[in-house]
């Protein structure tokens, strides 16, 4: 069960994604944060100790969940494929926020992410490798690197109903990955 504190912050992270996502970190205010969850800028000092936290705080927390989730499905590459079509389909903000901002984060918080994302794509390039025993690691990585690509690219092309989006992204990132050429 979590706390009413819990739940405010976990409010104020989901808000300041939307905001973020929409008007970018630099464009929204202490001020205006506060009032979209109808408390004052300054109280959510309460909660955080400055915009930059709580941007530090949505990056890591949704870093550590990828890499948690991917965790749980390593080795089933459609797992993967599944796992983070929901996620890029639930929370396109944190795509774009993640996209557009990390580098608002400061810089302990910035190499945080760095490792637990690519924790999470090492993750799927030994799913990938072990599918594909004819693809290098190397290129491998980039052909999964190319597939976030157009996972992550749902932000600005989701345009189908919720289960038609699922289905094309799911069989378009099979495809990618089941196409790759192995190459040199």
């Amino acid at each position: 069960m979590t706390s009413a504190r819990e739940d405010r912050r976990e409010e104020i992270l989901a808000v300041a994604a939307r905001l973020f996502a929409r008007d970018g970190f630099h464009g929204v205010s202490i001020d205006e944060l506060g009032a979209a969850v109808g408390i004052s800028g300054p109280a959510l000092y309460r909660y955080f100790p400055g915009k930059e936290s709580i941007l530090s705080a949505m990056l890591v927390d949704i870093s550590q969940r990828l890499l948690e989730g991917g965790r749980e499905r390593a080795g089933s590459l459609d797992g993967l494929i599944a796992f983070h079509v929901d996620f890029a389909l639930d929370d396109p903000d944190l795509i774009a926020v993640q996209a557009r901002d990390l580098a608002a984060v400061p810089d302990e918080d910035r190499r945080a992410v760095r490792r637990y994302q690519a924790q999470y794509v090492d993750l799927w390039v030994r799913a990938l490798v072990a599918e594909r025993p004819d693809i290098s690691e190397d290129r491998g990585r980039a052909a999964v690197h190319a597939t976030f690509g157009l996972i992550n690219s749902t932000p600005h092309s989701a345009r189908l109903s919720r289960p038609a989006m699922t289905t094309l992204l799911r069989g378009m990132a099979r495809a990618s990955l089941a196409q790759a050429p192995a190459g040199e």
